[in-house]
């Protein structure tokens, strides 16, 4: 199938097929952590043992993302997508019916396949369906449920704990999953690769080494043993380091080196890493100062972060115009600093004012993350050749997965060392909270830096009338 063969009707419904499945993803990873304590308690298990259930899906989905693209290339983007949906789907059934913790980790582990396919090859299809004109307009109603789910994950989370059962937190995906496989089987399309080659030996490298830097951010925001953990980060980006020496001795590895001699594709993929050390603590850090230095319920703390997901869907009405009047490289530059600045300000209320003066400042925040993603990931596969579309997704996929992880992992630590600080913040936990939101919020406008290597005219084949 090609472009011209694509009708109106497909180009319209295929967003929200890919939606469907990134709001999915994203509400489940969020939803988890607040059912974590009552899950235990059925279980007849400790809470500090119910860690294997998020980790177990975090590694299967490192393990597995980086074949996402072959995978859609050589079995086709419509079986490869609605195969990922139902193993997600199955997996989340069983979930629901889990009577011990292993089971439960056994069924997240068949939830991470689906979810290592799910999203790299929604996006592949998307990229492979639109022209370049027509892509930052598509992608921008597919990426507002990566932005909704954070919020909402723990707002739903509570009430369905705390008014039905837990099981409710996994069986919520099944409709959701049938509406994407319904979709799916009518409006995708389905892309082949005529050129085949799997590089078994680069993956098996790329994937160890994605695994152990996974295990090693998990386990950094959640561990006081820095040595082992260092250790595994450490071997990860030896492994990265070996697969590099691959990759420049194969002819067809499965990320070629080639990908980096593109500047766009470059800077989007630094530029995610960098930014996202902020934006993805916030989700985590701000529940947490509002529960425990507020000393507010779970329900009031996911009402006070709702506004955000509001505010990023009026954000994706005003993007392609952003975009459009002053282009990639100003527009992210500048709304870098502007959410360094917001996250700082985040730590600006002290413990005596009401807890009300965050809202409007998470209101906004939430307006310039969706211009962010939007961004980003546009520009990162704005000059990306058709034969390599399918690696250089599946590897914006992959990065974007480890830096949430050590975004997560970063803002842990940091409030941890305030936390031990006692000569600092003197046993006033908010304080700890407000220099958390300092230092990460001046290392993320100092990420701003990354995107003066975009040329002023960089993204301008995506430009569209808006």
């Amino acid at each position: 199938m090609n472009q011209a063969e694509i009708s109106p009707e497909i180009k319209r419904v295929l967003p929200v097929i890919l939606a469907t499945a990134i709001f999915m993803q994203m509400l489940d990873s969020t939803i988890l952590n607040t059912s974590l304590p009552a899950i235990a308690l059925d279980l007849n298990e400790s809470p500090l043992n119910m860690q294997n259930a998020i980790i177990s899906y975090v590694l299967t989905v490192a393990l597995l993302m980086p074949i996402s693209g072959f995978v859609a290339d050589k079995f086709g983007t419509k079986r490869t997508f609605i195969l990922s949906l139902f193993l997600f789907a199955l997996g989340s059934l069983f979930c629901s019916v889990s009577q011990n913790l292993t089971q439960l980790v056994l069924s997240r582990v068949l939830q991470g396949i689906g979810g290592s396919l799910m999203t790299p090859v929604g996006r592949l299809t998307l990229i492979k369906t639109y022209p370049k004109n027509e892509l930052v307009k598509a992608m921008n109603y597919a990426i507002v449920p990566a932005l909704i789910g954070p919020v909402l994950g723990p707002l739903v989370g509570g009430y369905l704990v705390d008014y039905l059962s837990w099981h409710w937190i996994f069986l919520i995906n099944l409709p959701i999953a049938l509406l994407g496989i319904l979709l799916s089987f009518r409006f995708l399309p389905d892309f082949h690769s005529s050129s085949l080659n799997f590089d078994l030996k680069g993956f098996l490298i790329f994937a160890t080494a994605s695994l152990l830097l996974s295990i090693s951010l998990e386990a950094l925001g959640n561990s006081v043993q820095l040595s082992p953990i260092l250790a595994t980060l450490s071997l990860g980006l030896v492994l990265l380091f070996v697969y590099y020496k691959h990759a420049k001795k194969r002819e067809n590895p499965i990320f070629p080196l080639n990908l980096f001699q593109v500047r766009t594709f470059r800077v989007g993929i630094l530029g995610n890493l960098a930014t996202r050390i902020g934006i993805s603590s916030v989700p985590l850090l701000l529940p947490l100062m509002i529960q425990i230095a507020y000393q507010e319920s779970a329900v009031i703390s996911g009402w006070i972060v709702a506004p955000m997901a509001l505010t990023a869907m009026f954000g994706k009405s005003v993007v392609i115009q952003i975009l459009n009047r002053f282009g990639y490289r100003a527009t992210l530059m500048t709304n870098t600093l502007i959410i360094g600045f917001l996250i700082c300000c985040l730590g600006m209320p002290g413990i005596n004012h009401s807890i009300y003066w965050l809202l409007p400042i998470i209101g906004i925040l939430g307006f310039f993350n969706s211009i962010q993603f939007t961004s980003m990931n546009s520009i990162s596969i704005a000059d990306l050749r058709d034969y390599h579309t399918s690696s250089g997704n599946s590897l914006v996929s992959v990065n974007q997965q480890l830096a949430i992880g050590f975004g997560v992992a970063f803002g842990l630590i940091v409030l941890k060392l305030f936390e031990g600080d006692s000569s600092l913040i003197h046993g006033e936990i908010h304080l700890a909270f407000r220099y958390t939101f300092w230092v990460i919020g001046g290392l993320t406008m100092l990420s701003a830096l990354v995107f003066r290597r975009l040329h002023f005219r960089d993204g301008e084949n995506l430009k569209v009338q808006s």
